[in-house]
């Protein structure tokens, strides 16, 4: 049995240091591709943000579509190569999940509901009446943990702290 435990904290004492430079990429690749590509499609496309606008919730149900649009593309794309290298990260971040909740709002919800059984429908990846929430609720929860962790050691934001503390 003691055999066990000590074969066990070793494998944690190789784990926790390789975990504190490596798990938080593989969240941050996957992040920057799928939100790089959106913001990629949206500039290379046609602005449909005022077929949908009226679902945005305030401010965004106010500001011009042409603003929106630019907005939601540069922040995409901006956020995307930030990611990959790390850079002011739990901005970013948290930056691409207030536009993970407006796309959920102006695209992904259903339009009708009338109980949670109704809503949870919508939690599906095509749209079949129900809304179609579920991509962008679980970019919300992998974005979550780089707004509070950060980067990780494998990041520009670790270099940065590093040089500036």
């Amino acid at each position: 049995m003691n055999a066990i435990i000590r074969l066990k904290d070793q494998v944690v004492d190789v784990l926790d240091p390789v975990g504190d430079w490596l798990a938080l990429l593989p969240i941050r690749l996957l992040m920057a591709y799928e939100f790089g590509r959106a913001g990629s499609m949206k500039l290379n496309g046609n602005n449909w943000f005022a077929n949908i606008q009226d679902n945005f919730p305030f401010p965004f149900n106010v500001i011009p579509v042409e603003i929106s649009w630019f907005m939601a593309t540069w922040a995409e794309i901006l956020g995307a190569a930030c990611l990959v290298f790390g850079l002011f990260t739990r901005f970013w971040a948290f930056s691409l999940i207030i536009l993970s909740i407006v796309a959920i709002a102006g695209v992904h919800w259903p339009d009708e509901w009338n109980s949670l059984a109704e809503l949870w429908k919508g939690y599906a990846v095509t749209n079949k009446g129900f809304g179609n929430f579920r991509i962008p609720l679980l970019f919300i929860a992998m974005l979550l943990p780089l707004v509070f962790k950060g980067a990780g050691k494998l990041s520009l934001d670790h270099i940065l702290a590093r040089r500036f503390s």
